[in-house]
């Protein structure tokens, strides 16, 4: 099949919806499908790429940051993918398209397939849902909520991420969603065997925003500085001056070291190194963190929120702790680095809630979808 990929954050630029998006393209194109990705350009990106058998076309949208999209780029984005949209189907003549999140590369499948009448399938990743993370969305979404409801009801299907995710989409629109979670290539990157660092490392990764709570990461390590650890941060974004104030104030720079914006490969070489995957998020859809956490065979010390709730089996793969929960969040990890044994037993389930995340099974069932939609030709 010829597939058009819309997605505003496309590796480099973004978070994990657009990795996800990226290890499906990749495994799609390996089982044989065309597949021509639209989304932002930045700084001094190419404008086209071929990567991994798939097609990458980056167009101008304001983008001025990697972890971090406005509302005017996101505006900027639809505007010019409609203009460069219209002349890539009339010139690759996709079946399908398939869009991440609804806002706002919905928008612009929604017009595209108006225009062309080339369907396209949605899937949501919960910052594209009302509701799903308030601080960052509810202010625009204000504004933008009544278009949206045209985007889900004219989808061929839809796709959340996590049961959390569809739970909150139904409370907004009525139409049938499929749950999928976000897959990757689990057998490539299993280590080889598992053991606990001494000292144990402890991971945080992903924006530096109010969402994902990195400030609670060094007020809850300060408070079991007595123990045995290191931490890597991984990631950027607005809070990042406040995180490197609390570090300095907690006395822990010695102890935390900070990435900044990295690649994907680059994660996942920290993640080799590390034993702990600390994240006190207040909101997630299926964090590709998270899949990325048990593929590597991380025990997992989270927030009982959205798509956690499908990575962790609790007490056998990691805990859930209520967000903002300091002294539960502590506990779990003063328990753990005091009982390697403990901790490598965690590590070592993980590997096997992995296989439920492969992204062979995922690929299948999007192609499920896909070869059910009616061909153009």
């Amino acid at each position: 099949m010829r597939i058009l990929v819309l997605n505003h954050e496309f590796p480099p630029i973004g978070g994990g919806g657009g990795r996800a998006a990226e290890s499906l393209c990749r495994h799609l194109a390996k089982r044989g499908h065309t597949i021509k990705v639209l989304t932002s350009h930045l700084n001094d990106l190419p404008r086209e790429e071929q990567r991994d058998g798939y097609h990458i076309i980056r167009i101008p949208a304001l983008r001025t940051q990697p972890f971090r999209a406005s509302f005017l780029s996101m505006t900027a984005y639809v505007l010019a993918g409609l203009w460069a949209g219209l002349r890539l189907v009339r010139a690759f003549h996709p079946h399908v398209i398939h869009v991440h999140f609804a806002v706002p590369a919905g928008a612009l499948a929604w017009m595209l397939s108006k225009l062309t009448r080339v369907p396209y399938v949605l899937t949501a990743h919960l910052g594209d849902v009302p509701g799903g993370v308030p601080e960052k969305t509810s202010d625009w979404f204000r504004w933008v909520f009544p278009i949206t409801r045209w985007i889900w009801r004219d989808a061929t299907a839809r796709v959340a991420v996590s049961e959390y995710t569809r739970a909150l989409a139904h409370k907004h629109y009525d139409e049938d969603i499929l749950v999928i979670p976000n897959g990757l290539e689990v057998n490539a990157e299993k280590p080889d065997s598992i053991r606990v660092n001494s000292p144990p490392a402890i991971v945080f990764a992903g924006r530096f925003m109010e969402q994902k709570s990195p400030l609670l990461v060094m007020q809850t390590l300060r408070a079991i500085v007595d123990l045995p650890w290191k931490c890597v941060m991984i990631g950027d974004g607005p809070l990042m001056p406040d995180v490197k104030r609390s570090i300095a104030e907690c006395g822990l720079s010695d102890r935390i070291v900070l990435t900044g914006w990295i690649t994907p490969d680059e994660v996942m070489k920290h993640f080799d190194q590390s034993d702990i995957l600390f994240m006190p998020s207040l909101s997630e859809g299926l964090p590709v963190v998270g899949v990325q956490a048990l593929a590597k065979g991380l025990a997992i010390v989270a927030s009982r929120v959205g798509g956690f709730v499908d990575l962790v089996d609790e007490d056998r793969n990691g805990y859930l702790i209520e967000s903002g929960d300091k002294a539960g969040f502590r506990a779990r990890l003063q328990e753990l680095l005091k009982n390697p044994s403990r901790l490598l037993s965690l590590r070592q389930y993980s590997l096997e809630k992995a296989k439920s995340f492969e992204i062979a099974s995922i690929a299948e069932r999007y192609e499920k979808i896909f070869a059910g939609i009616p061909r153009r030709g």
